[in-house]
Protein backbone atom coordinates (compact mmCIF):
# COMPACT_ATOMS: atom_id res chain seq x y z
CA UNK A 1 0.00 0.00 0.00
CA UNK A 2 1.39 3.73 -0.98
CA UNK A 3 2.39 5.68 1.78
CA UNK A 4 -1.03 7.73 3.21
CA UNK A 5 -3.38 5.11 1.94
CA UNK A 6 -3.74 3.77 5.41
CA UNK A 7 -3.97 6.82 7.06
CA UNK A 8 -7.00 7.61 5.76
CA UNK A 9 -10.20 6.18 8.01
CA UNK A 10 -12.70 6.26 4.98
CA UNK A 11 -13.44 3.09 2.81
CA UNK A 12 -16.29 0.74 2.79
CA UNK A 13 -16.72 -1.38 6.69
CA UNK A 14 -16.43 -4.94 6.80
CA UNK A 15 -19.67 -6.26 8.84
CA UNK A 16 -18.20 -9.67 9.67
CA UNK A 17 -14.67 -8.39 11.11
CA UNK A 18 -17.26 -5.53 13.08
CA UNK A 19 -19.65 -7.76 14.22
CA UNK A 20 -16.60 -10.10 15.40
CA UNK A 21 -14.90 -7.02 17.10
CA UNK A 22 -17.90 -5.70 18.81
CA UNK A 23 -18.77 -9.07 20.28
CA UNK A 24 -15.29 -9.12 21.91
CA UNK A 25 -15.70 -6.08 23.37
CA UNK A 26 -18.61 -7.12 24.92
CA UNK A 27 -17.20 -10.09 26.03
CA UNK A 28 -14.08 -8.14 28.05
CA UNK A 29 -16.58 -6.08 29.34
CA UNK A 30 -18.29 -8.83 31.10
CA UNK A 31 -15.26 -10.46 32.19
CA UNK A 32 -15.51 -8.69 35.95
CA UNK A 33 -18.55 -9.50 36.49
CA UNK A 34 -18.39 -13.19 36.12
CA UNK A 35 -16.18 -16.17 37.75
CA UNK A 36 -15.93 -20.10 38.04
CA UNK A 37 -16.59 -22.00 34.32
CA UNK A 38 -18.27 -18.49 32.99
CA UNK A 39 -15.24 -16.42 33.56
CA UNK A 40 -13.04 -19.44 31.76
CA UNK A 41 -15.29 -19.26 28.74
CA UNK A 42 -15.55 -15.93 28.77
CA UNK A 43 -11.74 -15.85 28.23
CA UNK A 44 -12.01 -18.18 25.28
CA UNK A 45 -14.41 -16.07 23.68
CA UNK A 46 -12.56 -13.35 23.94
CA UNK A 47 -9.82 -14.67 22.57
CA UNK A 48 -11.10 -16.28 19.58
CA UNK A 49 -13.11 -13.32 19.00
CA UNK A 50 -10.27 -11.30 18.62
CA UNK A 51 -8.70 -13.21 16.66
CA UNK A 52 -11.45 -13.31 14.25
CA UNK A 53 -12.12 -10.03 13.95
CA UNK A 54 -7.92 -9.03 13.27
CA UNK A 55 -8.14 -12.70 10.30
CA UNK A 56 -11.37 -11.88 8.69
CA UNK A 57 -10.39 -7.95 8.27
CA UNK A 58 -7.14 -8.82 7.15
CA UNK A 59 -8.61 -11.46 4.62
CA UNK A 60 -11.00 -8.38 3.47
CA UNK A 61 -7.73 -5.93 2.73
CA UNK A 62 -5.68 -8.72 1.52
CA UNK A 63 -6.90 -11.38 0.56
CA UNK A 64 -7.67 -14.91 2.19
CA UNK A 65 -4.07 -16.52 1.39
CA UNK A 66 -2.54 -13.27 3.07
CA UNK A 67 -4.65 -13.64 6.37
CA UNK A 68 -3.90 -17.30 6.54
CA UNK A 69 -0.08 -16.35 6.12
CA UNK A 70 -0.40 -14.05 8.89
CA UNK A 71 -1.64 -16.75 11.08
CA UNK A 72 0.54 -18.82 10.29
CA UNK A 73 3.39 -16.71 11.05
CA UNK A 74 1.96 -15.40 14.37
CA UNK A 75 0.51 -18.57 16.21
CA UNK A 76 2.82 -20.84 14.58
CA UNK A 77 6.08 -19.04 15.93
CA UNK A 78 3.49 -18.22 19.04
CA UNK A 79 2.80 -21.59 19.33
CA UNK A 80 6.39 -23.27 18.99
CA UNK A 81 7.31 -19.96 21.50
CA UNK A 82 5.16 -21.71 24.12
CA UNK A 83 5.87 -25.14 23.84
CA UNK A 84 9.62 -24.43 23.87
CA UNK A 85 8.69 -22.32 26.51
CA UNK A 86 6.52 -24.78 29.24
CA UNK A 87 9.26 -27.56 28.30
CA UNK A 88 12.22 -25.67 28.83
CA UNK A 89 11.95 -22.19 30.43
CA UNK A 90 13.47 -20.60 27.71
CA UNK A 91 12.78 -17.57 27.06
CA UNK A 92 10.17 -16.60 29.12
CA UNK A 93 10.93 -18.31 32.53
CA UNK A 94 9.43 -21.66 33.94
CA UNK A 95 5.64 -21.47 33.93
CA UNK A 96 3.06 -23.94 33.10
CA UNK A 97 -0.58 -23.26 31.91
CA UNK A 98 -3.83 -24.90 33.66
CA UNK A 99 -5.39 -28.26 31.92
CA UNK A 100 -9.06 -27.80 30.95
CA UNK A 101 -10.06 -24.75 31.59
CA UNK A 102 -9.94 -22.67 28.53
CA UNK A 103 -10.24 -25.74 26.38
CA UNK A 104 -8.28 -28.24 24.63
CA UNK A 105 -4.50 -27.94 24.65
CA UNK A 106 -1.43 -29.23 22.38
CA UNK A 107 1.83 -30.35 24.51
CA UNK A 108 -0.07 -28.79 27.54
CA UNK A 109 -0.45 -25.37 25.63
CA UNK A 110 -4.08 -24.11 25.18
CA UNK A 111 -4.81 -24.49 21.89
CA UNK A 112 -6.68 -21.33 21.90
CA UNK A 113 -3.08 -19.21 23.14
CA UNK A 114 -1.48 -19.14 19.96
CA UNK A 115 -4.17 -17.18 18.57
CA UNK A 116 -4.22 -15.04 21.19
CA UNK A 117 -0.64 -13.81 19.48
CA UNK A 118 -2.35 -12.96 16.67
CA UNK A 119 -5.09 -10.98 18.08
CA UNK A 120 -2.57 -9.55 19.79
CA UNK A 121 -0.09 -8.54 17.39
CA UNK A 122 -2.32 -7.23 14.44
CA UNK A 123 -4.24 -4.13 15.77
CA UNK A 124 -0.53 -3.34 17.13
CA UNK A 125 1.01 -3.90 13.49
CA UNK A 126 -1.60 -1.80 12.23
CA UNK A 127 -1.25 1.33 14.51
CA UNK A 128 2.49 1.15 14.19
CA UNK A 129 1.88 1.20 10.09
CA UNK A 130 0.06 4.77 10.39
CA UNK A 131 3.26 6.23 12.47
CA UNK A 132 5.74 4.33 10.46
CA UNK A 133 4.84 6.13 7.53
CA UNK A 134 5.42 9.27 8.97
CA UNK A 135 9.25 8.99 9.43
CA UNK A 136 11.86 8.65 7.02
CA UNK A 137 13.12 4.90 8.19
CA UNK A 138 9.43 3.33 8.17
CA UNK A 139 10.78 -0.21 8.48
CA UNK A 140 13.02 -0.10 11.91
CA UNK A 141 10.53 2.37 12.87
CA UNK A 142 7.48 -0.53 12.32
CA UNK A 143 9.14 -2.98 13.99
CA UNK A 144 10.28 -1.33 17.05
CA UNK A 145 6.92 -0.16 17.73
CA UNK A 146 5.15 -3.49 16.77
CA UNK A 147 7.72 -5.07 19.28
CA UNK A 148 7.18 -2.80 22.04
CA UNK A 149 3.36 -2.73 21.43
CA UNK A 150 2.99 -5.93 21.73
CA UNK A 151 4.96 -6.35 24.95
CA UNK A 152 2.69 -3.52 26.10
CA UNK A 153 0.08 -5.87 25.64
CA UNK A 154 1.13 -8.54 27.96
CA UNK A 155 1.77 -5.89 30.20
CA UNK A 156 -1.62 -5.81 31.00
CA UNK A 157 -2.10 -9.71 29.56
CA UNK A 158 -0.06 -11.81 32.22
CA UNK A 159 -0.93 -10.34 35.23
CA UNK A 160 -4.72 -10.70 34.39
CA UNK A 161 -4.37 -13.96 33.30
CA UNK A 162 -2.21 -15.18 36.50
CA UNK A 163 -4.55 -13.41 39.49
CA UNK A 164 -7.24 -15.55 37.33
CA UNK A 165 -5.08 -18.57 37.45
CA UNK A 166 -4.48 -19.62 33.62
CA UNK A 167 -0.98 -20.24 34.61
CA UNK A 168 1.70 -19.90 36.92
CA UNK A 169 5.11 -19.51 37.01
CA UNK A 170 8.00 -21.19 39.06
CA UNK A 171 10.65 -18.96 37.97
CA UNK A 172 13.05 -17.96 39.90
CA UNK A 173 13.91 -14.71 39.14
CA UNK A 174 12.60 -11.80 40.48
CA UNK A 175 9.55 -9.37 39.50
CA UNK A 176 9.20 -6.35 38.11
CA UNK A 177 7.63 -3.44 40.89
CA UNK A 178 3.95 -4.06 41.75
CA UNK A 179 3.42 -7.57 39.21
CA UNK A 180 4.18 -9.88 42.16
CA UNK A 181 4.66 -13.48 40.69
CA UNK A 182 5.99 -13.06 37.26
CA UNK A 183 9.47 -12.86 36.44
CA UNK A 184 10.76 -9.86 34.63
CA UNK A 185 12.29 -12.98 32.44
CA UNK A 186 9.01 -13.09 30.67
CA UNK A 187 8.97 -9.45 29.10
CA UNK A 188 12.60 -10.14 27.79
CA UNK A 189 11.13 -13.28 26.45
CA UNK A 190 8.03 -11.13 24.96
CA UNK A 191 10.80 -8.78 23.35
CA UNK A 192 12.40 -11.18 21.74
CA UNK A 193 9.35 -13.67 20.00
CA UNK A 194 7.41 -10.18 19.85
CA UNK A 195 10.38 -8.70 17.53
CA UNK A 196 10.62 -11.92 15.40
CA UNK A 197 7.04 -11.94 14.53
CA UNK A 198 7.26 -8.39 13.79
CA UNK A 199 10.28 -9.04 11.33
CA UNK A 200 8.44 -11.89 9.77
CA UNK A 201 5.34 -9.13 9.28
CA UNK A 202 7.99 -6.86 7.41
CA UNK A 203 8.13 -9.36 5.27
CA UNK A 204 4.88 -10.35 4.83
CA UNK A 205 3.39 -6.70 4.67
CA UNK A 206 5.31 -5.74 1.58
CA UNK A 207 2.66 -7.44 -0.55
CA UNK A 208 0.15 -5.26 -1.91
CA UNK A 209 -3.46 -4.57 -0.44
CA UNK A 210 -5.87 -6.31 -2.40
CA UNK A 211 -9.17 -3.73 -1.25
CA UNK A 212 -7.50 -0.40 -0.35
CA UNK A 213 -11.03 0.91 0.39
CA UNK A 214 -11.27 -1.83 2.85
CA UNK A 215 -11.67 0.37 6.15
CA UNK A 216 -8.87 0.24 8.74
CA UNK A 217 -11.01 1.30 11.69
CA UNK A 218 -11.41 -2.31 13.18
CA UNK A 219 -7.47 -2.62 13.97
CA UNK A 220 -7.60 0.84 14.49
CA UNK A 221 -10.33 0.40 16.94
CA UNK A 222 -9.35 -2.47 18.83
CA UNK A 223 -5.88 -1.47 19.42
CA UNK A 224 -7.51 1.82 21.35
CA UNK A 225 -9.34 -0.14 23.08
CA UNK A 226 -6.98 -2.22 24.08
CA UNK A 227 -4.61 0.02 25.17
CA UNK A 228 -7.38 2.61 26.99
CA UNK A 229 -9.77 0.08 28.14
CA UNK A 230 -7.47 -2.51 29.82
CA UNK A 231 -5.78 0.62 31.88
CA UNK A 232 -9.52 1.57 32.84
CA UNK A 233 -10.64 -1.61 33.87
CA UNK A 234 -7.30 -2.82 35.69
CA UNK A 235 -7.41 0.43 37.26
CA UNK A 236 -11.36 0.31 38.27
CA UNK A 237 -13.14 -2.88 38.17
CA UNK A 238 -10.05 -5.48 38.46
CA UNK A 239 -8.46 -5.53 41.80
CA UNK A 240 -4.76 -5.70 42.09
CA UNK A 241 -4.21 -5.10 38.91
CA UNK A 242 -3.64 -0.81 38.97
CA UNK A 243 0.28 -1.62 38.36
CA UNK A 244 -0.44 -3.62 35.28
CA UNK A 245 -2.46 -0.44 34.39
CA UNK A 246 0.24 2.06 34.72
CA UNK A 247 2.70 -0.62 32.87
CA UNK A 248 0.17 -1.23 29.61
CA UNK A 249 -0.89 2.38 29.51
CA UNK A 250 2.82 3.45 29.45
CA UNK A 251 4.08 0.80 27.38
CA UNK A 252 1.03 0.53 24.75
CA UNK A 253 1.44 4.65 24.52
CA UNK A 254 4.75 4.41 23.02
CA UNK A 255 2.89 3.26 19.83
CA UNK A 256 -1.28 4.67 20.83
CA UNK A 257 0.20 8.43 21.72
CA UNK A 258 2.13 8.71 17.87
CA UNK A 259 -0.89 6.98 16.46
CA UNK A 260 -3.18 9.17 17.71
CA UNK A 261 -1.33 12.14 16.53
CA UNK A 262 -0.53 10.81 13.41
CA UNK A 263 -4.33 10.10 12.72
CA UNK A 264 -5.27 14.09 14.25
CA UNK A 265 -3.18 15.85 11.17
CA UNK A 266 -4.80 17.42 8.61
CA UNK A 267 -5.17 15.33 5.36
CA UNK A 268 -3.08 18.06 3.11
CA UNK A 269 -0.25 17.34 5.37
CA UNK A 270 -0.62 13.47 4.18
CA UNK A 271 -0.98 14.16 0.92
CA UNK A 272 2.47 16.69 1.24
CA UNK A 273 4.04 14.07 2.46
CA UNK A 274 3.18 11.05 0.84
CA UNK A 275 5.08 11.86 -2.52
CA UNK A 276 8.74 11.60 -1.12
CA UNK A 277 7.73 8.29 0.67
CA UNK A 278 5.65 7.05 -2.42
CA UNK A 279 8.63 4.74 -3.04
CA UNK A 280 8.63 3.54 0.05
CA UNK A 281 5.72 0.62 0.59
CA UNK A 282 4.93 0.38 4.67
CA UNK A 283 1.96 -1.20 4.58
Amino acid sequence: MRSGDTLRASGRATPVAVGFAVAAVLAQISYPLVSGGVKDAVTFCVVALLAAACVTHAASARGAGWATLMVLLTAGIGLTAEIIGTRTGMPFGCYEYAQDRIGPSLAHVPVVVPFAWTAGLYPVWCAATVVAQRMRRPVPTRVGLTTVGVVGWDLYLDPQMVADGQWTWCSPFASLPGLDGIPWTNYVGWLLVAALMAVAMEVLGRSPMRTPTVSPLVPWGLFVWTWLGSALAHAVFLPDLGWSALYGLVAMGVVGVPFLLALSRPRSDIARDAPRRADRPVH
